[in-house]
C-alpha cells in the first residue's frame, strides 16, 4: 500500500470503530482531510477490498474492516492514547486491585477489565501449590472441630470436622503446632506421605486427626481452585454481530462454561512477551471472526505466574483495550509480589 491507501484505511477503521456504521467515500473524503475526488477514493477502496482489508455489507454502499484489515491497523497504524488517559486508567485500576484481599485479586481484576472495556474480562490464575502456610484445629463443641487452612497465596478455607471422640484444647493445639512446625509450606500430598512415618510418638488419636485434617484440607483447596476467572460474559449480548445469532452466542457461552479452550489460549499467552492480540478467529481457542482477544502475562516476584485479558468484538478501541490489559497485568503482578 502507498501512503494514501494507508491513510484512507486508517481513517476508515477509526471512523468505523467510533460509530459502527459502514463508511462511504464521501465520509472518508471529509474525515481523511485528503483533497481527492469521490471517484479516486472509490478506486482506492476497491483496491483495499481486493487486498481483503475491507468489505462491503450487502445492505450498504459503505465499507467496513475485515479481520485482516484490523490486523494491519493494529500492527502498523495504531495511535496511542495520551498519557493523561493512561494515568486516569491506572489510578482507577490501582485503587481497586491494591486494596483487594489476596483471594479476590483475580476476580477483582477480571471484573475491572470487564467494567472498563464493556466486554469480557478473563484471568488465568496462578497454579496453586496445593500447600498450606498455616493450619489450625479449633474446638467448637464436644464432637465438632473447625479446621482453618491458610494457603501460601493467602486464601483462607474453613471446614467442619465431626470427630467421634472428645479432644481437649491442649490436644488440638498439639496437633496444630506439630503440623505447622514440621510441614508448613509443603503440599498436602507430601504431608500425607510423611505423617505415617514421623508421628509414632504421638497418640494415635492425634495422628488420625492430623491425617483427617490433611485430607479435608487437600479437598478444600482443590474445590476452590478455579484457574480461569471470567467476568462480564453478558456484555457480548449487546455486540451487534452476535446479538441476533443465537447459534453463535450458544457456542460462545459454551466456550466460557467449559473453559478448556480458554485455558489453552491463556496458557500459551503466558509464554509471550508483553501484550498479544488475536483478531477475528486468529486463535484456534476462540474461533470467532467477530471477536478479538487481547492478553498479557503477569509476574509475581519476577516470575510469570498467569495471564489476563479482554475478549470483545473486532470493532473495539484497540488502543484503549491494550492499555487496560497492560496496566492491569502490571498491577496484578505488583499486588501478588507484595503479599
Amino acid at each position: 500500500m502507498d501512503e494514501r491507501s494507508r491513510l484512507l484505511l486508517k481513517t476508515l477503521i477509526e471512523h468505523y470503530i467510533a460509530d459502527g456504521q459502514p463508511v462511504g467515500s464521501r465520509t472518508l473524503s471529509r474525515a481523511s482531510g485528503l483533497e481527492l475526488s469521490a471517484a479516486t477514493i472509490r478506486n482506492v477502496m476497491a483496491d483495499l477490498e481486493d487486498l481483503g482489508l475491507i468489505t462491503s455489507p450487502h445492505t450498504s454502499a459503505g465499507r467496513i474492516p475485515t479481520p485482516r484489515g484490523y490486523r494491519v491497523f493494529v500492527d502498523a497504524m495504531l495511535t496511542a492514547h495520551p498519557q493523561t488517559q493512561a494515568d486516569v486508567l491506572q489510578h482507577t485500576l490501582q485503587q481497586h486491585i491494591n486494596t483487594a484481599p489476596p483471594q479476590q485479586v483475580m476476580a477483582r481484576a477480571a471484573q475491572l477489565m470487564s467494567s472498563l472495556s464493556q466486554f469480557v474480562g478473563v484471568v488465568l490464575a496462578p497454579q496453586r501449590s496445593g500447600a498450606f502456610r498455616h493450619i489450625e484445629f479449633l474446638r467448637l463443641a464436644e464432637h465438632r472441630i473447625l479446621l482453618i487452612i491458610v494457603s501460601p497465596e493467602g486464601d483462607v478455607q474453613n471446614r467442619m470436622l465431626h470427630w467421634p471422640h472428645a479432644l481437649s484444647e491442649s490436644e488440638l493445639n498439639t496437633a496444630t503446632n506439630y503440623l505447622n512446625a514440621h510441614f508448613s509450606g509443603l503440599s498436602f500430598e507430601q504431608v500425607a506421605q510423611k505423617l505415617s512415618n514421623e508421628v509414632e510418638h504421638l497418640r494415635a488419636e492425634l495422628v488420625a486427626l492430623m491425617q483427617a485434617g490433611v485430607e479435608v484440607g487437600s479437598q478444600a483447596l482443590s474445590q476452590t481452585q478455579d484457574q480461569v476467572v471470567i467476568a462480564g460474559q453478558q456484555q457480548l449480548l449487546g455486540v451487534g454481530d452476535l446479538a441476533g445469532n443465537i447459534g453463535k452466542l450458544r457456542q460462545l457461552f459454551d466456550l466460557f462454561e467449559q473453559k478448556a479452550q480458554l485455558l489453552k489460549l491463556m496458557d500459551a499467552s503466558a509464554r509471550a512477551d508483553g501484550v498479544r492480540i488475536y483478531i477475528g478467529g486468529e486463535s484456534e481457542a476462540v474461533p470467532f471472526e467477530e471477536l478479538s482477544v487481547i492478553t498479557a502475562p503477569y509476574a509475581a516476584d519476577g516470575t510469570v505466574v498467569g495471564t489476563l485479558g479482554v475478549i470483545g468484538p473486532t470493532r473495539m478501541a484497540y488502543d484503549r483495550m491494550i492499555q487496560i490489559v497492560d496496566i492491569t497485568s502490571k498491577l496484578v503482578g505488583n499486588a501478588l509480589s507484595q503479599r
